[in-house]
C-alpha cells in the first residue's frame, strides 16, 4: 500500500470557502523518493504517486487535480480544463488560476516557495511555484499583475500564504552576483552567501500591491526537515510535495 502524505491544512481568516493545504512526506519514508511522492516528472512508481495523488483528494474533498509542467518562468494558466489525476502537466507555466469551484490547484515543489493566493470573496484563487529564478525574474509581482488583469481585481483585495520551502539559512548561493545581482543585495548575507528568500517573496508581493496583514508564511524549511519534506537541497534526486488551494462548492 503507497504511503499517504502528511497534510498541513491552512485557512485564510475570514474565508472559509477556500481550502488550502501543504503536503508533507508520509510518516516513516527511508528513502528520498519514499513518502508520498506526488510528482510523476520524477523517477518513481507511478501507480505509488497516482496513489498518494487520490489520497489527498480524499481527506481534502476537491474534485479535479490541475497542474502544469513547471519550468521555472512567469507563465500563468487561466481556468484550466479538469485535469486527469493520473497524469503530469502537459501545459508548460509556472502559474495557475480558477474561478471554478472544485479544481484544485496543484504546485510541486522540494525547496521553491508555493505561494497560494486568494481574493477576499473566495470567488477567485491562484497557485504559484516560486523557484529563486522565479525570485529574480519577479514571479510574485508579475503573477498578481497578470491575476488581476484576468480577473478584473485589486490586488489589495488577494490573500497570500507562503508554504514550506528553503529557509533563510539554508538557502545558499555561492554564485550570488552572476545569479541574482546587485538589486537583490539587501536580502543577501555576503558571510554566509545565504539569500533571505521568504523576506524577498514577501517584499514581491507588497509591492504588487498587496497588504501587509494579507500576506502569510509557514516557516518551515524544507532543507532543516528533510523527514518532513522532500528538500533538493538535501537529496537531489528526490520526490516533490504537493501545495493545494481551491473553492470549495
Amino acid at each position: 500500500m503507497a504511503p499517504t502524505p502528511r497534510l498541513i491544512p491552512f485557512t485564510f481568516p475570514g474565508l472559509d470557502r477556500v481550502g488550502c493545504a501543504f503536503g508533507a512526506r508520509a510518516a516513516g519514508a527511508r528513502t528520498p523518493l519514499d513518502g508520498g511522492n506526488i510528482s510523476l516528472d520524477v523517477d518513481d512508481l507511478p501507480r505509488a504517486v497516482r496513489a498518494a495523488r487520490r489520497a489527498m483528494r480524499a481527506a481534502l474533498g476537491f474534485e479535479s487535480w490541475e497542474e502544469v509542467r513547471q519550468v521555472h518562468g512567469t507563465q500563468m494558466l487561466f481556468d484550466p480544463e479538469p485535469g486527469d489525476i493520473d497524469a503530469p502537466g502537459a501545459i508548460e507555466a509556472d502559474g495557475l488560476a480558477t474561478a471554478e469551484p472544485g479544481r484544485a490547484l496543484v504546485i510541486k515543489t522540494a525547496d521553491c516557495q508555493p505561494v497560494l493566493l486568494a481574493h477576499e470573496s473566495g470567488s477567485v484563487v491562484a497557485a504559484l511555484h516560486v523557484g529563486w529564478r522565479g525570485n529574480v525574474a519577479d514571479f510574485p509581482g508579475l503573477g498578481v499583475r497578470a491575476l488581476c488583469r484576468e480577473y478584473g481585481l485589486a490586488p489589495a483585495e488577494l490573500l497570500a500564504v507562503r508554504g514550506p520551502s528553503l529557509g533563510p539559512s539554508a538557502a545558499q548561493f555561492t554564485r550570488f552576483d552572476a545569479e541574482f545581482g546587485p538589486d537583490f543585495a539587501p536580502y543577501h548575507d555576503p558571510a554566509t552567501r545565504t539569500v533571505d528568500l521568504w523576506r524577498l517573496t514577501h517584499d514581491q508581493l507588497l509591492a504588487a500591491g498587496l497588504r501587509p496583514e494579507r500576506i502569510h508564511g509557514l516557516d518551515l524549511c524544507t532543507r532543516s526537515f528533510p523527514e518532513l519534506f522532500f528538500s533538493y537541497r538535501h537529496d537531489r534526486d528526490c520526490g516533490r510535495q504537493a501545495s493545494v488551494i481551491w473553492i470549495r462548492k
